[in-house]
Formats: C-alpha cells, sequence, structure tokens
C-alpha cells in the first residue's frame, strides 16, 4: 500500500493531520478544481509509463478520474483514493474519500461524537426482497484511532448534492471522532458501483480505513 498526509483544518484554527493508506494501483491525486486536471495528467502519464498495457484507455481512465474527482471535491471530501481499472472492456472503479464533518444535525444542535451515540443515531435498511438496497450498523476498532461507528451495506446513493436522481452502490462510512474536539468527526467512505463484488470492496474498505490515523 501506498500513504498518502492531508493536512485539514478544524475548528478554532486547530490543524491536525492523517494518514490513509491504499493499494498500489490505486490512484492518488489533488481533488481541488484548480489542481485537479495537471494532477490527473501527471499521474496517468506516469501510470502508463510503468505499464504500458494501459495507453489503449488513456481517455476512459482520466473521464473516470475526472469524474472521481470532481464528486469528491463537490462533496466536500479532502482527499480521495480511487480505483479505475479496465479488465476486458469491463471498467472496475472504486474510491475511498476522507471529509471532516461537523456534529451537530441541520437544526445546528450539538450531537455526540461518541461512537457508540453516533451508531445509535444511524438507521438500518432491510431489503424487502432479494435486490433492494442495504444497510448494517454497527462499531469497528480501527488501530491507532479506537472505536468507530460505522455502516456498511448497497445503498442508493444521490447522482449529485441536490439531485433527486441515485445510483445504486457499494458503501462503507466510518465515522471516526477527532481527539481534542467535541465537535467534528472523520468520514472515511469507501464506494464503488460495481455490486456484484460488494463483499469483496467492504473488505477492501475495511483494510484501508484500518490504515487510517491521526499525525
Amino acid at each position: 500500500m501506498s500513504e498518502k498526509n492531508s493536512a485539514v483544518s478544524g475548528h478554532h484554527d486547530a490543524l491536525f493531520g492523517v494518514s490513509i493508506s491504499v493499494p498500489e494501483s490505486w490512484w492518488e491525486f489533488d481533488v481541488r478544481s484548480e489542481g485537479r486536471e495537471g494532477a490527473i495528467r501527471s499521474v496517468v502519464n506516469e501510470r502508463i509509463r510503468h505499464v504500458p498495457e494501459l495507453a489503449p484507455y488513456r481517455a476512459e481512465i482520466s473521464a473516470m478520474l475526472r469524474r472521481m474527482a470532481k464528486d469528491a471535491h463537490d462533496s466536500g471530501a479532502l482527499y480521495l483514493g480511487c480505483m479505475a481499472e479496465n479488465f476486458d472492456g469491463v471498467p472496475l472503479s472504486a474510491t475511498v474519500t476522507v471529509s471532516v464533518l461537523g456534529a451537530q444535525n441541520k437544526q445546528g444542535i450539538a450531537l455526540s461524537t461518541d461512537p457508540r451515540a453516533i451508531a445509535g443515531s444511524l438507521r438500518t435498511i432491510t431489503p424487502s426482497r432479494e435486490g433492494d438496497a442495504w444497510r448494517k450498523v454497527t462499531t469497528v476498532d480501527v488501530p491507532e484511532v479506537g472505536t468507530a461507528a460505522r455502516t456498511y451495506g448497497v445503498e442508493d446513493v444521490p447522482v449529485a448534492q441536490g439531485d433527486s436522481r441515485t445510483l445504486r452502490m457499494v458503501l462503507t462510512q466510518t465515522y471516526i471522532p477527532v481527539p481534542g474536539t467535541t465537535d467534528q468527526v472523520v468520514l472515511v467512505s469507501g464506494a464503488s458501483p460495481v455490486l456484484d463484488l460488494a463483499e469483496a470492496f467492504h473488505d477492501i474498505f475495511d483494510a484501508v480505513t484500518g490504515t487510517f490515523r491521526f499525525v
């Protein structure tokens, strides 16, 4: 796995860093709009130099990475690691994003950052029949971090913020309290549209989240 460090701002001008590792075959680059195009071009060129057989898929991979980066930026993500590969003409993709959330509801009322309290506030989704969306809620132990709340399942998520259309995704979301604060939570979110590999992607997202730590 490779490692990415990102400094992120907290309340009261506090700074903290985060570190997370993704498989070496994944892509990591700046999601900010002003640096996005150059960063994507650079990582695609570098990967093709090392793996020339990817050259015929340059345009498709670049387009996929642009879409992933835009979606991550628009959602407020601070970090993006993504898988974008083409197996016999079939695209496989997945993303892991890191975001910082304020621990308050839509009315601005402060919420607990205790993982068990967070888990208790999250809703499970029970499918009525095979093929329906589903979500389970639990707590997990993240090495070097401690207990965190988690949801995992196959869910219908908005295509874009404010858009009523949805896309069914494999989704694992882990809510990690920020040490020394009572009003911030880091969200590590793993998502993939490849539903047939849901179990495998849940395992991958769990492994990647397990590398997360504050620095």
